[in-house]
């Protein structure tokens, strides 16, 4: 079975989503706030990364892992953008993807300390697997089928660009996302502890 490069992209959104996840139901204000900068985070690399697959399927028509390697020599610009992508989706510090992975974990541990240290492991996982994928296809040995292959072009780069300037930003600026959603947060955490003690209350009296 050969192995996919769109769905180890995919298994690493679905990973992103549970801290998304997580961080919801972590109920404390850096956890909800974490997971809905993760969210942003992953819309713009998860998509960046699609997009970057798409790149090479567009050349060789094949997303199969083993069909490629040594880009770095063959596609330079390709293999620098892929690199932020990659280490966007690890949760490196500088990039959005650390920010919401972060603080979704700093407000687990709060409630939680066991399912945070299993999510912390996740990441530990995932950016084995991602940097894996990197190697493999950006360092590997180069194909004689990938002779041809051109970098991306003026129209790719454009594309990318603003999604490449969006996810150093973030990493690097992430105040001003966090305090548009900070009211939200705040009022979503108040309503929710208030049907909490309501509940208890409630609990009490039957009792």
């Amino acid at each position: 079975m050969q192995e996919d490069v769109k769905k180890l992209i995919a298994y690493s959104s679905v990973a992103h989503m549970g801290f998304v996840t997580m961080g919801i139901f972590a109920a404390t204000t850096q956890g909800v706030a974490g997971g809905i900068f993760q969210m942003i985070s992953h819309g713009i690399v998860s998509g960046a990364l699609f997009l970057a697959v798409g790149v090479v399927y567009d050349r060789m028509h094949t997303r199969e892992i083993a069909a490629y390697g040594g880009l770095v020599n063959r596609m330079p610009l390709y293999a620098f953008v892929f690199m932020v992508f990659t280490l966007a989706n690890v949760g490196l510090p500088g990039t959005s993807g650390f920010v919401g992975e972060f603080l979704t974990l700093i407000g687990t541990f709060k409630n939680n300390i066991a399912v945070a240290s299993i999510a912390t492991f996740g990441v530990i996982l995932s950016a084995g697997y991602a940097l894996w994928l990197y190697r493999k296809m950006i360092f590997g040995i180069q194909k004689p089928s990938l002779a041809g292959i051109k970098d991306m072009g003026w129209r790719e780069a454009v594309i990318f660009t603003p999604l490449v300037i969006l996810t150093i930003l973030f990493g690097v600026a992430p105040g001003p996302v966090l305090d548009m959603s900070a009211a939200s947060v705040a009022q979503l955490l108040d309503n929710y502890n208030h049907v909490i003690s309501a509940a208890k209350t409630a609990a009490l009296l039957v009792q």
